[in-house]
């Protein structure tokens, strides 16, 4: 009986990550809603909400020992539209839908690359360096964009304005696909006690965030977005141990 029982428990542990992807799927899907609806703020809010799930379910398929290819490729499909669909939308219509037709394409050319960055995730090898993403994650640019709506939800009437968005769409689209090595901090093992010092610090980012949370938003997600281009400034002569991304949900696509 015991054996059934505990049979029965790892059966019902595998539906907790796929719990969390469910729920950074529902997210994407607001996101879309709300950003038709002309509710940007709300829509760059689920985008974030999103983010947080992705990274929830794959901190808790490691730590229950319950990954699977089924998560893996559930995860993928949740984070195309919550990642690529969503952001692609809600750029264009925050801020690119009046720009002339071909640089309005750009969110198109985000979905696309969005879009070919999880499916070369997928397909990496497995036992690569986990510290390090190829390329800029998904949720990371998708972050970028709602960060920039979330700074100032407003539709976007000034050209200008509009053109500069355009000009970041493009940028993450490259950096996405781009051979630009970003941390994964996948090294943090969250089964070991946590010093005091970390509980400090996570509670004061906390506050600041509570206090300040469009210009924390945007500082986060573009300090992320500059982190991984500013280490290619070093003199050639400095180089460092090459790592690629890892395969399943142990990493972030």
């Amino acid at each position: 009986m015991k054996v059934k029982e505990r049979a029965r428990f790892r059966r019902g542990a595998y539906l907790i990550p796929s719990l969390f992807t469910t729920g950074n799927l529902l997210c994407g899907y607001i996101a879309v809603v709300r950003s038709v609806q002309g509710e940007f703020e709300w829509a760059a809010i689920a985008v974030f909400i999103a983010a947080l799930l992705d990274r929830v379910d794959g901190w808790v398929a490691r730590l229950t020992g319950t990954t699977s290819d089924f998560g893996v490729q559930f995860d993928s499909l949740a984070d195309v539209i919550s990642f690529g669909i969503a952001p692609a939308l809600l750029a264009y219509l925050w801020a690119l839908s009046a720009l002339p037709k071909p640089w309005s394409l750009a969110p198109f050319l985000y979905l696309a690359t969005s879009a070919a960055r999880l499916a070369r995730f997928n397909i990496q090898a497995p036992g690569q360096d986990k510290r390090y993403f190829v390329g800029l994650p998904t949720p990371a640019a998708a972050c970028a964009i709602a960060a920039s709506v979330f700074y100032d939800p407003v539709r976007v009437a000034d050209p200008i304005t509009g053109f500069l968005v355009m000009i970041l769409v493009v940028t993450l689209s490259i950096l996405m696909v781009s051979k630009v090595r970003y941390r994964s901090f996948k090294e943090i093992d969250l089964r070991r006690r946590v010093r005091w010092v970390i509980v400090l610090v996570m509670a004061l980012v906390f506050f600041v965030v509570a206090g300040y949370p469009q210009e924390v938003g945007l500082l986060l997600s573009f300090a992320y977005l500059l982190s991984g281009l500013l280490p290619r400034l070093r003199p050639a002569g400095r180089q460092e141990p090459r790592p690629a991304p890892a395969g399943g949900r142990d990493g972030r696509p």
